[in-house]
């Protein structure tokens, strides 16, 4: 094991998920464009809230779920995300402990409610979301512990954290005690519209040293470089001084370095019930085989049993100990 009290630690957007099926009519009479995600202010959450049906509340978020997700696997995880100190923050933090994942960022007493994603599922399995921000936005570099970060072997940061600027400068405060510990760093590029907005900001990360390991969907790899042709994106990527980790949906995962590419076929499922978490379930299973010496295929492996497990089922967080599904696979010991 990792002499690390933390092998995995993740910085991202603390967000709680409030589920509830509904049907066409609701969504027309709210004006919600279905199946997409859009942001919305305090106000619209509590009216949706309000005249939303009953709900399933469950805890989410990106950086989050790849946190427990590494946890599930047997791994010590941590998380810095910010939430406010009223009921959905304590649900959040409680399912974080719950989890057995390390959670020790202050609330916020006053400021925005802590961030809900308000998930409208019609008959048809479809997800429209709408998504208030709120407190995650607030987290500075005050919430980033020098001591926590040291203590971690790998620091994961979420793309989608990238838009506030004191959460910008939480990250470089994060990758600079990092690798002054002697600690790897991984980014996740997290959205292609992320991408669009940051593309600059995301390559001077990849190139002044920032980051050891980047993670990608195919998608957000040809966002990043600006072509429609995953090759190319591919060959353009391996030009850079890092690990790239490139997921594939159904095609699987490549390991992508400046001496090979490796490919990793998907885990076989049987039933694909929300694809949401697939990625961030993947970092984990990637992240927890490299705090336990895998090899890299082994770890792309871990990452797509991983990835298979929250896809089928309802929600972006395992429901099965994954680190006894890997002992049956034998990817763990």
């Amino acid at each position: 094991m990792s002499s690390h009290r933390i092998d995995v630690l993740t910085l991202g957007n603390a967000i709680v998920d409030v589920l509830a099926h509904t049907d066409e009519a609701f969504l027309v009479a709210q004006n919600v464009h279905k199946g997409a995600m859009q942001l919305i202010d305090e106000a619209r959450a509590e009216h949706l809230y309000s005249v939303m049906g009953p709900a399933t509340i469950i805890s989410g978020g990106s950086g989050a779920n790849t946190a427990v997700g590494a946890a599930s696997l047997g791994v010590k995880a941590g998380f810095i995300g910010k939430v406010k100190n009223d009921e959905t923050g304590a649900l959040f933090a409680h399912d974080l402990k719950a989890s057995d994942v390390h959670y020790d960022v202050a609330f916020a007493k006053d400021g925005p409610a802590t961030a809900r994603s308000f998930i409208l599922v019609t008959p048809d399995g479809e997800r429209t979301m709408n998504t208030y921000l709120g407190a995650c936005q607030n987290l500075t570099p005050d919430d980033v512990k020098e001591e926590t970060v040291r203590s971690a072997a790998i620091v994961y940061l979420e793309g989608y954290l990238w838009d506030p600027p004191a959460a910008k400068e939480a990250f470089r405060k994060a990758v600079k005690i990092a690798h002054a510990a002697g600690n790897q760093v991984a980014l996740t590029l997290s959205d292609a519209f992320c991408v669009d907005r940051y593309r600059e900001e995301f390559f001077g990360l990849m190139r002044d040293g920032s980051l050891d390991i980047l993670f990608a969907n195919i998608h957000e790899l040809q966002s990043l470089y600006g072509t429609s042709d995953p090759e190319s994106a591919l060959a353009a990527l391996r030009e850079e001084n890092l690990l790239g980790v490139v997921t594939r949906s159904a095609d699987g995962a490549l390991v992508v370095s400046r001496g090979e590419t490796r490919a990793v076929k998907a885990f076989p499922v049987e039933q694909v019930v929300d694809t949401t978490g697939a990625g961030d379930l993947f970092a984990s299973g990637f992240l927890a085989g490299l705090t336990q010496n895998l090899d890299l295929v082994d770890c792309a492996r871990l990452g797509g049993l991983a990835a298979a497990e929250v896809i089928s089922h309802l929600g972006a967080r395992p429901q099965t100990s994954l680190r006894d599904l890997a002992r049956q696979e034998g990817l763990l010991t």
